[in-house]
């Protein structure tokens, strides 16, 4: 078996030939930006191509868009070693060395799997792509799809291997988990496969390699995994409180020095731009009969009606003013896409005298308050993301409802 250290001196010798070593398609996003500053990192040299020219601007002058733990430093770093290339147009791209593709499988407003954004991405690269440059697809994609690029690339006359390697980190923390954890590896021949782990073995000793439609399915499966795991805890919720029981404790007495019931996680908002959308796209795979992920959608969504009703029985908020702690989709970042708690907004804003929004991390939403604000103007306050700062709020002795049991000792949770 080949060492990881000879695979690595080998990619670096195959990648290093040309100018741009790995072009990162979609590179100024939440996936593209952690894996481009690792490569960097390795000494390749890396073209970060988005067509977000703002993103763009704030990368050459040193600064990371959004919360990435660790790429602040990295980026400093590769700029003062030349190491990145930023270019906004397709005409751009070399025609060497790797091409990877950070854009994903989208669902439509019915829930189905979208192609066209993939397919429209390959064709606008496609005149500026050499046969036999590996392409290489990074984001969650429709089972299926690697496969069906690669005969879709062959119609059109073109031989360029396609591989699948899936992301798999914590937004906020893949320049970490990028260089400590296994990366799968899955290619549409063994050349493409073979490329594919020689590139990724700079980043981690550890390769898996699978066939493109398993790779497919091991991403998938896992977000789903994890969304039906929120949607458990978030119905034992439901019905504990429905029984009016402080499911908080219950959860502690469950996975107190417990080791079987140590996974369970606690109640909250799953949210996110990968698990509700990646759940719904292997409900399609299975043509709508996967009745455990449709379960999950209407029990995680309708966690935020729940909460409305809750707060509509204990309140009159005709004339309340409700204050919403925080609005990024998950705790210290300040990434708000597919947040529930704008959800929660929209919902409460047809009940309520006003909704009040603040969240430290935050920086796109011009409607936000600052907190001290939000807990003096508001009558009842409402947790919509657990930020860690918020341990230090003084409420005030308002009243809070908090789904995550976060002020739980508080003395104030409705």
């Amino acid at each position: 078996m080949t060492q990881p250290s000879v695979i690595r001196e080998t990619a670096k010798k195959t990648f290093q030939e040309t100018a741009v070593d790995v072009t990162v398609v979609g590179g100024a996003g939440h996936v593209g930006i952690p894996l481009a500053l690792s490569f960097a990192n390795k000494g390749l040299r890396v073209m970060i191509n988005d067509l977000n020219e703002t993103a763009l601007a704030q990368l050459r002058a040193g600064v990371v868009p959004f919360i990435e733990h660790g790429a602040q430093e990295l980026l400093r770093d590769a700029l003062d070693k030349g190491r990145l290339v930023f270019a906004s147009r397709n005409s751009d791209l070399p025609s060497t060395g790797a091409v990877i593709v950070t854009i994903g499988t989208p669902v439509d407003e019915f829930l189905n799997p979208s192609l066209k954004v993939i397919k429209a991405c390959v064709d606008a690269l496609l005149p500026h792509l050499a046969d036999g440059q590996l392409l290489i697809l990074r984001s969650t994609v429709y089972p299926g799809t690697t496969d069906w690029l690669a005969d879709y690339l062959k119609q059109h006359g073109r031989d360029i291997p396609v591989a699948f390697c899936p992301e798999r980190v914590v937004q906020g923390y893949g320049i970490q988990e990028l260089g400590n954890m296994p990366q799968i590896v899955s290619g549409c021949t063994p050349q493409a496969e073979e490329a594919a782990a020689l590139l990724f073995g700079l980043l981690t000793s550890e390769i898996v390699r699978v066939r493109p439609i398993e790779a497919e399915f091991a991403k998938i499966f896992t977000n789903t995994y994890r969304y039906i795991e929120f949607a458990t805890t978030n119905q034992f919720y439901m019905i504990a409180r429905s029984a009016g029981a402080d499911y908080n404790a219950i959860l502690d007495a469950m996975k107190r020095n417990y080791p079987r019931a140590a996974r369970i996680p606690g109640a909250g908002f799953a949210a996110g731009p990968c698990l509700f959308k990646d759940t719904m796209q292997l409900a399609a795979f299975a043509r709508n009969q996967f009745a455990l992920g449709h379960a999950a959608m209407l029990i995680n969504e309708g966690l935020v009606l729940y909460v409305v009703d809750e707060m509509r029985r204990l309140c009159d908020l005709s004339q309340t003013t409700v204050g919403l702690l925080g609005m990024a989709f998950k705790p210290e970042m300040d990434d708000i896409r597919s947040s529930l708690s704008y959800k929660l907004k929209n919902t409460l804003m047809m009940h309520v005298k006003k909704v009040l929004t603040t969240d430290p991390f935050v920086q796109c939403d011009p409607e936000l308050r600052p907190v001290e604000e939000v807990i003096e103007r508001s009558d009842v306050l409402l947790l919509g993301t657990p930020h860690s700062i918020y341990k230090q709020l003084d409420l005030r002795g308002k009243p809070v409802f908090d789904v995550w049991g976060f002020f739980k000792d508080s003395g104030n949770v409705l």
